[in-house]
């Protein structure tokens, strides 16, 4: 059994460490800096009360490890890859920062072992899943990625019920967002260009956040003439946090942002993930367009009942890990997202939470049969 050290104990955190020690595959060690959180999260792995601040201290922690997976808040990321690569270990992530997944792109030049963020749902799985539909065109024109976790009864004026990190919702509403627009790399305000759209009888809005196309941009300029992700809520929530974040000064204020959203949005398990993918090309001469669409909603797995955010984005890293354990992905250096097969994703046991009968998606489901 190879030995992975998760870091963070929050929602998404135990959730892997209880994915992975369940599998029989892997010897589990979730490290946390709160002892409650750790006696919270009832994984059924090894724990590890510490700071996770200094580098050099959880290197020793993470002495032997095959991998580090990170899910410790987001301006944590460097922290844990720098600790990763001090213990010689392969190093996965969740994070939606950009500048913090700069930093790890940096630390991969020269390390020997793997480092792959931004291993999640958005980005992550959204980004494979682009990737893989882009592959079918001779010209792309435009590549559209949205994705919401949402409540499936929303009964507030935001219309949104706290599913995953709030420090990460903050960010990604706060931070300047990549695009290309136009054939061209920019950075767009978050929150704006709000648009709505109807899928199965249900009204939402989608907006700019930053950090859900991953590396794609880049990979992608100069051979796409638009690429944007926008996060899907339902209508009106843009314009409340909009209000906090602009006309409140809350953007200046995040801790406070912070302690008003938890004291006064509850959590909840009843959640959907929506990932909405779709490209435009052409096709041997012909305009055409593919979409894929698939709604994921909280389940009991293992006999206990995790929301959606949970296990998409959890199943997400732990496929990722599963396929660089049987060695499906380079061993050392940096890793995109879009250098992740999707057959091999749907065909993992962890991948299998995001599998789709939709026609589009066929070609992949067979070859991971296959």
């Amino acid at each position: 059994m190879r030995k992975v050290a998760v870091v963070g104990a929050g929602k998404i955190g135990s959730t892997i460490a209880s994915l992975l020690s369940g599998s029989g595959g892997y010897d589990v060690l979730l490290i946390d800096q709160s002892p409650a959180a750790l006696a919270e999260a009832e994984v059924g792995a090894k724990t590890v009360a510490m700071a996770i601040d200094d580098p050099v201290i959880l290197a020793r922690a993470l002495t032997g490890a095959f991998a580090v997976i990170s899910a410790a808040p987001y301006h944590l990321t460097t922290v844990v890859a720098e600790a990763a690569k001090g213990a010689g270990a392969h190093y996965l992530d969740l994070t939606e920062d950009v500048a913090a997944s700069r930093v790890v792109r940096d630390l991969a030049k020269d390390a020997s072992t793997a480092f792959i963020p931004q291993c999640g749902l958005a980005p992550g799985f959204i980004t494979i899943a682009a990737w893989d539909l882009a592959q079918h065109f001779d010209e792309l024109h435009d590549v559209r990625l949205r994705v919401g976790a949402l409540p499936r009864y929303p009964s507030n004026a935001l219309n949104y019920n706290l599913t995953w990190s709030t420090d990460g919702v903050i960010n990604e509403y706060c931070e300047p967002c990549e695009a290309i627009v136009g054939g061209r790399l920019r950075e767009v305000p978050a929150l704006e260009e709000c648009e709505e759209f109807s899928l199965d009888g249900v009204t939402y809005e989608a907006f700019n956040t930053s950090g859900g196309l991953g590396t794609l941009c880049q990979t992608l300029e100069g051979k796409v003439r638009n690429l944007n992700y926008r996060t899907i809520r339902y209508p009106g929530h843009a314009a409340i946090m909009k209000a906090l974040l602009n006309d409140l000064g809350l953007r200046h204020r995040r801790p406070l942002l912070k302690d008003i959203l938890e004291n006064a949005v509850p959590a909840t398990l009843q959640d959907v993930v929506i990932v909405f993918v779709t490209v435009s090309g052409l096709k041997d001469g012909r305009l055409m367009q593919e979409t894929y669409v698939n709604k994921v909603y909280a389940q009991p797995v293992r006999g206990k009942m995790m929301s959606a955010i949970q296990i998409t984005t959890a199943g997400a890293v732990c496929a990722v890990l599963d396929l660089l354990a049987q060695g499906k992905l380079p061993q050392a250096g940096f890793i995109r997202q879009e250098d992740i097969a999707l057959a091999d994703v749907l065909g993992n046991r962890f991948g299998r939470f995001y599998a789709d009968d939709d026609a589009t998606f066929q070609p992949a489901l067979r070859a991971a049969a296959e």
